[in-house]
């Protein structure tokens, strides 16, 4: 059983492990762009811890397996988007940086399931060459709606789902 939490500062260290290991995990799944130059640095987890925007699953030890961010309201980065449009224009929550330690099965599912509970409108965006991200998306309902620019100017592929009736157990993946 995969459990969340808001992360706390004293998890930096984890999380930082945790996003070495997607690093080396997405370069040897031909995905080596997406989060170069020791990015999602220290500092900026810090801030978005600070903000109440990072969480962590774990496991039933309560050992951090797995980490995403969760933020409502507008991303800037998704106000404009091309070749496609979003399914709506209603309120909706990002989720950004998932990542998991590979040691526990189901990180995406759990994430998934856990925002659909608080918010029925969901935004993912990932890059290009991120293939496992994408087949994860549509696996779990996600619509690719178009392409994105990130703040560096770099683009990124732009996922939507939406459930009206907000019911998390539609989050189970298509079989």
């Amino acid at each position: 059983m995969i459990q969340i939490r808001q992360a706390q500062v004293d998890d930096l260290p984890r999380l930082l492990e945790i996003f070495d290991y997607a690093r080396r995990l997405m370069a040897e799944h031909g995905n080596p762009h997406q989060w170069i130059d020791g990015y999602p640095s220290a500092d900026l987890m810090r801030s978005e811890i600070q903000q109440g925007h990072c969480h962590v699953c774990a496991d039933s030890t309560g050992r951090v397996v797995g980490t995403f961010c969760f933020i409502e309201g507008e991303d800037p980065n998704y106000t404009r988007i091309q070749e496609g449009e979003w399914l709506n224009d209603l309120p909706y929550a990002t989720i950004h940086r998932l990542a998991t330690s590979g040691e526990v099965p189901g990180i995406a599912e759990a994430c998934f399931s856990w925002c659909a509970r608080r918010s029925p409108n969901l935004r993912v965006d990932t890059h290009e060459d991120n293939k496992i991200l994408q087949n994860i998306l549509r696996k779990y309902h996600f619509s690719y709606c178009g392409i994105i620019h990130v703040a560096n100017g770099t683009p990124r592929k732009a996922y939507q789902r939406f459930l009206p009736t907000g019911n998390p157990e539609t989050t189970l993946p298509i079989r």
